[in-house]
């Protein structure tokens, strides 16, 4: 988490997701951040499994996404987060 006096900001964090050319998952996780307005963040395509796991050796699928040096996971544990973290909202009512 980024603070900035009191503020909170979930948009400055230093967000990584570790991507796989062809991967639905992987443009769906591209999606949730960018419906949650979370546009800066380094994608990193991994040309194959090994290549992650050298850079992440807990991950157990692609997307492997990063927010501040914590490892969040895949897609279902990074909308998890959101919700947790009040990025996004499970209104849905509400449009991001």
């Amino acid at each position: 988490m980024i603070y900035l006096g009191e503020l909170y900001s979930p948009f400055l964090m230093d967000i990584k997701i570790y991507t796989s050319n062809g991967c639905k998952y992987c443009t769906q996780v591209k999606k949730l951040f960018n419906r949650a307005g979370l546009t800066e963040y380094e994608e990193i395509t991994c040309p194959n499994r090994e290549f992650l796991l050298s850079n992440c050796p807990n991950a157990t699928s692609y997307p492997w996404v990063i927010i501040d040096g914590k490892e969040i996971g895949g897609l279902v544990e990074t909308a998890r987060y959101f919700l947790q973290e009040g990025i996004v909202s499970s209104d849905k009512n509400e449009r991001s």
